[in-house]
């Protein structure tokens, strides 16, 4: 059935790049998003391999997928030595230049951008302290670079990592972040707010403060509940007087049921989520869009990760489709299911 704001986040470059495109095609979803690793496009400061993204587009324009692309991993020319992973450039408009360099180049073809990835990490900030100040800078020079590339685009802010953690230094708590966000003036800058509401394991339609939780593990903090994240963004927003849509840009569950060979120790919520538990939570969340008109697009984490990175990885316990390229419930019963 068609689901027009519902979309899926995957591999959509390299040689299962195809079939994912006509896989996300089959599930009858709106959107695909792909992740952008900058580093892997401008090799050279102005020098760019764009190959692999023009056969995205073009395909994925064949099938009648918007395209959302979400831009993170500044490449080392851009970067302080020695080159630490995973951070923003040092000079904050070099961003500006890919993003209009990326956005002129797919203007009209392109919907939506969605500028940097879980910045309240420092895993995904490095070189920096983390600051949602200075994402916001970041921010305003890439939605510079997108609105003279191509002014319809859509622009969203990237969005915080649920984490549960607000130490300063390896995270900071989500929705502190996005407070500070909004302090530095965020809503003036992007078209929607970018959040990833994941649930451990816990279903869609629970609560921190429920007196009972189904998952015996992280089941004890607001940001492990997708419906408190979603809930919780909303209010922070309504009561500093933005109207943006918050966009769902990652969702997800994880089952390691069948998945014999990984390593748990951290998340054995995993091993709480059947194959079955995990159709159903994705279905239910997208269910709880219909009473929010101020939820946007829902993208959902992963479509087909697992037969890329194997059983042995954590990020395959989210996907859609099996290490071995079989279809599991949640395909299925996603593919049958409305908005």
């Amino acid at each position: 059935m068609p689901k027009p704001d519902i979309g899926v986040q995957g591999q959509f470059i390299g040689p299962n790049g195809d079939a994912g495109i006509v896989q996300a095609a089959d599930l009858g979803v709106g959107w695909i998003k792909q992740q952008i690793d900058w580093n892997s496009i401008e090799y050279a400061r102005g020098l760019y391999r764009w190959a692999e993204i023009d056969h995205l587009v073009a395909q994925a324009q064949k099938r009648g997928l918007k395209i959302m692309f979400s831009v993170a991993r500044a490449p080392g020319f851009s970067r302080p030595a020695p080159v630490e992973e995973d951070g923003p450039p040092s000079d904050f408009t070099i961003f500006r230049d890919f993003m209009h360099a990326l956005s002129s180049r797919y203007k009209g073809r392109v919907a939506a951008y969605e500028l940097w990835n879980e910045p309240n990490l420092k895993r995904e900030w490095r070189g920096f302290d983390l600051s949602a100040e200075k994402f916001v800078e970041l921010i305003q020079r890439g939605a510079q670079g997108v609105r003279e590339g191509d002014p319809n685009a859509i622009i969203i802010s990237g969005a915080p990592a649920v984490t549960g953690i607000d130490d300063g230094v390896n995270a900071i708590d989500d929705r502190v972040y996005l407070r500070g966000m909004i302090a530095a003036g965020v809503g003036e800058l992007v078209d929607a707010i970018g959040a990833h509401p994941y649930g451990a394991g816990n279903p869609p339609d629970e609560r921190a403060a429920d007196p009972t939780h189904k998952a015996s593990s992280y089941n004890n903090h607001p940001s492990f509940f997708f419906l408190d994240t979603i809930e919780d963004y909303h209010q922070i927003l309504t009561e500093a007087g933005l109207s943006q849509l918050i966009w769902i840009t990652e969702f997800g569950w994880p089952s390691v049921q069948n998945f014999s060979q990984v390593d748990t120790t951290g998340w054995e919520y995993a091993r709480e989520v059947s194959e079955t538990d995990q159709a159903n939570y994705l279905v239910q969340a997208i269910q709880l869009r219909r009473e929010r008109p101020w939820l946007g697009p829902m993208i959902i984490w992963n479509l087909n990760i697992a037969p890329l990175l194997g059983a042995d990885r954590s990020e395959s316990a989210y996907g859609l489709i099996r290490p071995d390229g079989s279809l599991r419930p949640a395909y299925q019963q996603l593919r049958s299911a409305g908005e």
